[in-house]
Order: structure tokens, then sequence, then C-alpha cells
């Protein structure tokens, strides 16, 4: 506890962010407490911004201040590619590699009975959708390597095996059994992409 019950408010609702402590919410809440007046409200007005005005891309489903995000709106990228991911986090890992030239869809979560989470719950009819559409090439299954992934990908695969002109592929195992797609270094990540191989599953 300290003397001031505004600062422990301030300090226990940083402490709520993923990966921070409380000692470490309190160095953000002093560091804030030292900034200029017009400072400290620039970065509530930020926080504010991003909570009101943000949304889902209508095309893929990543973040974007308007109706396109920039990588569905940017004409030199390969619309015949789309690599399919479990969150937006598997977006920035990808493009950090610049091994990745095409499109994306965001499913928002994997397939997890015991989470209650089904194939309802993702953004998986949007992608099928894109598919029906036409002019797709190749889907790149870049999901996390657990059982959970692979049901999500085998479950899109079972959903879209009859198109014969599609390429279903995933990226190269060297991401080990277990691991998300955020947690990978760039190089691993790159060459996962570059290696990947047609999908496949012993049914």
């Amino acid at each position: 506890m300290n003397s001031s019950k505004l600062l422990d408010k301030a300090v226990e609702q940083f402490a709520s962010l993923p990966g921070v402590g409380r000692k470490t919410a309190l160095k953000f809440v002093l560091h804030l407490l030292k900034r200029k007046p017009e400072e400290v409200d620039c970065f509530i007005q930020s926080i504010t911004n991003l909570k009101t005005t943000i949304r889902e891309c209508k095309i893929c489903h990543n973040i974007t201040d308007s109706e396109l995000c920039e990588i569905c709106a940017d004409k030199k990228r390969d619309s015949s590619t789309i690599c399919v991911v479990e969150s937006i986090k598997d977006i920035l890992s990808i493009e950090g590699t610049s091994q990745y030239n095409g499109l994306y869809h965001v499913l928002g979560g994997i397939i997890s009975p015991m989470d209650g989470i089904g194939p309802a719950d993702l953004h998986i009819a949007s992608l099928i959708e894109r598919v029906e559409q036409g002019n797709i090439h190749e889907i790149i299954f870049a999901l996390s390597a657990t059982i959970e992934g692979d049901t999500t990908g085998y479950y899109i695969f079972k959903k879209l095996k009859n198109k014969e002109e599609l390429v279903i592929s995933t990226i190269a195992k060297g991401i080990s059994i277990g691991n998300d797609l955020e947690y990978t270094d760039e190089l691993t990540l790159g060459r996962s992409i570059i290696n990947r191989i047609r999908f496949s599953f012993n049914e």
C-alpha cells in the first residue's frame, strides 16, 4: 500500500497488463507523474483513440484505422496467396522476416474444445468466402505447432480440399512442437515460410 489511493489504483491498472509486475507498474506510474501534463494527456488520448477508433480489416480481420488494413490495400502484395494465422501478433512476427509478400487471414484463435472454442467462434467462414470468390492460388497455414493448431488446419483443409486448383501448404516444421509463432526467432520463421510444404493429415 502506498500513501495515495490514486497511485495505488494506477499501479493496479498497469499491473493488469500481461508481463507487467507491480514493481514495473509502479515505475511506469512514477514516471508519468514526472511528465508534463500535456504529455500525459497525449498518452491518455492515444490509448482512448486506440480503443474507440481502431477496428478490424473487413477482409482479413487485421487491425486497422480504416476499412482496409495497409496490407490488404497494398497493390504490390501477392493477392493470390493467403497466410492463415491465429492472431494479429503472428502477422507482426511474419512481417518481421521480410520473407512473405502475400496477404493474411486472422482466425482470431484456434479450435480448442477444452476452452469452448469451436469453428463458429473463429473467422473461418470469411476465409472460405475469400477462396470461393476466386483468384486465390495458395493457402498457407502458419498456425501454432500444437494439437489445437493442427486440428484447426485440418478442419479448414477439409473445407477446401475439393478445390483442385488450390495449393494448401503449411510452414516447415522448423518451429518446435508446442511453440507459438511469436516466440520463434525471425530467421527460423522466415526459413519455415520459404520451405513450406504441402499440407497433409493422416486420417
